[in-house]
């Protein structure tokens, strides 16, 4: 993927790890729309950064997801690149029948939602010289986190998905690209800005910029701190990993 000249769709990237991207890709000479369901954080990232555009988006509802196509093709023909950014997180005891709910919300969030957005959009962007969909996994879809475990499914479902989504278009012009965050420091489950076990947003932004520059034909963007989650099954350390994001 080139990492500049682009026009780029970030979904759900008013805050965390998709308004950081979304700041990093028009900083690099993009032209960035970011969309989300909050009117009023959109209008304050469009204030704040000169040449960004905000739409709203529920990826809950398809309805809402057309329009967003119809509205953002129709301003932006060149649209080449998107970046699928929807993940809640919410722990979860299988136990207690209210967690039902936080289930079916996070499926509909995390799974369905970029799920639709592809489908929405894929079919245009194939027709362009080049482009790019990005989608955004984490490394608890490598090793899940038992206290949220359908946040960690949902993961290893968009894992999967990309890995058959690249392969049914590798003979067109749109790159996949799946990027795994380790535990970052965003508002995501309280992780906050002063987790000390949680890479710095920053620096991770950063190492995924380099990364995408530098390995342009890359399939994975595994920053450094995630590659002990990636790889442990290869490396025989799953169960040590399971058992210390288990707490015990």
């Amino acid at each position: 993927m080139k990492t500049t000249g682009n026009t780029i769709l970030v979904a759900g990237g008013t805050s965390g790890i998709g308004l950081a991207l979304a700041l990093r890709f028009h900083e690099a000479g993009n032209k960035v729309i970011v969309a989300g369901r909050r009117r009023d954080l959109l209008d304050e990232i469009v204030a704040g950064h000169d040449g960004i555009e905000g739409e709203v988006l529920d990826v809950t509802d398809q309805a809402s997801i057309t329009q967003l196509f119809q509205t953002v093709t129709a301003k932006h023909p060149e649209l080449n690149a998107i970046i699928a950014m929807a993940g809640i997180m919410v722990p979860e005891k299988v136990l207690d029948p209210s967690s039902l709910e936080v289930t079916e919300r996070t499926v509909a969030t995390n799974l369905l939602g970029p799920i639709r957005l592809i489908h929405t959009f894929a079919p245009f962007l194939v027709e362009q010289p080049d482009a790019a969909i990005l989608t955004v996994t984490s490394g608890l879809a490598y090793v899940p986190l038992p206290f949220t475990p359908t946040y960690s499914a949902t993961k290893a479902a968009i894992h999967s998905y990309t890995e058959s989504l690249r392969e049914q278009l590798r003979d067109t012009s749109a790159q996949v690209i799946e990027i795994a965050p380790p535990l970052t420091r965003t508002t995501l489950m309280g992780s906050g800005t002063d987790n000390e076990q949680a890479m710095p947003l920053d620096e991770f932004i950063s190492e995924t910029m380099s990364l995408l520059g530098t390995q342009p034909d890359a399939e994975q963007i595994l920053v450094e701190r995630v590659k002990r989650q990636r790889f442990a099954e290869a490396t025989g350390t799953y169960d040590e990993v399971f058992a210390m994001q288990a707490g015990r």
